[in-house]
């Protein structure tokens, strides 16, 4: 199999499709092979460019990934049946009260225990959180099948 071909297979296996990607063709080329350990300097022979060339697509790859993730994220705090604000200075261990409340008056069920949804919301919110407080305003959205979405409301 020539290199050309392995990496449509690999494309093809993933499901990328260039009129539906925010990906280019050779964003998705270079991503599909590094996640399978592929060095740079290596794809950048296969590619016929320079190892710089391959660290700024990957980089810009990322990125992309990044913003899109953000994007459904956002999207999906705007859809979500459940939205719970919690102001700054809130006590992380009063966090998820205020979900499950939420929840319960939206009948939305959410898949979490009292200390996995603090360390979820503490783990997405990044910096917003520190130790037990809430240092910036968050929104905790829930969606209808129970997801748990942690946003930066401010």
């Amino acid at each position: 199999m020539d290199d050309a071909l392995d990496v449509d297979t690999l494309l093809a296996q993933a499901g990328f499709d260039p009129d539906q990607s925010i990906l280019t063709r050779r964003q998705a080329e270079v991503l599909a092979l590094r996640e399978r350990g592929v060095r740079q300097t290596v794809i950048a022979d296969r590619l016929g460019t320079s190892r710089a060339n391959v660290s700024s697509i990957e980089a810009s790859a990322r990125s992309n990934v990044e913003k899109a993730r953000e994007t459904v994220a956002f999207a999906e705090a705007l859809t979500a049946p459940v939205q719970v604000d919690v102001t700054a200075g809130t006590d992380l261990y009063d966090v998820p009260k205020l979900v499950y409340d939420a929840c319960d008056e939206a009948g939305v069920k959410v898949n979490h225990t009292a200390p996995d949804l603090m360390k979820l919301v503490s783990d997405a919110a990044g910096d917003a959180v520190q130790g037990r407080e809430v240092r910036e305003s968050i929104l905790v959205g829930v969606t209808s099948d129970g997801a748990v979405r942690v946003r930066r409301s401010g």
